[in-house]
Parts: structure tokens; C-alpha cells; sequence
């Protein structure tokens, strides 16, 4: 794994943090719920393909 594709994924934690901050002072939890949601979504799927990764090289190592 790569050192900027973790911080990528610190940006994105930390741009969310800010941003859900800045909602729940301004009276707004539904749109930081929702924020934080769709910033969960990014990661995962940026998260994908290192995951599938991981699980072939499992499935090799035990040659299922």
C-alpha cells in the first residue's frame, strides 16, 4: 500500500471531521449525518480494491 493513498484517506477523515463540526454547531445533524455517511462511502469504495486483493492472496495461500 502506498504512503499517499493513506493520506488521501486522512485528507478525506479530516475534511469530514471538519465539515461535521461545522454542521452540528450550525443546528444542521441531518446534512453532518449524511456528510459523514458519504465520506464513509468514499473511502470504502476507494478501499475496494486493496480488499479483494487481500482476499485473493488469502484464497492463494491456502490454494482453495
Amino acid at each position: 500500500m502506498e504512503v499517499n493513498f493513506i493520506f488521501k484517506i486522512a485528507a478525506i477523515g479530516i475534511i469530514i471531521a471538519v465539515l461535521n463540526t461545522l454542521l452540528v454547531r450550525s443546528g444542521r445533524e441531518d446534512q453532518a449525518m449524511l456528510t459523514t455517511l458519504a465520506g464513509v462511502v468514499v473511502v470504502l469504495m476507494m478501499i475496494i480494491p486493496y480488499i479483494r486483493d487481500l482476499f485473493s492472496t488469502v484464497k492463494d495461500l491456502f490454494d482453495f
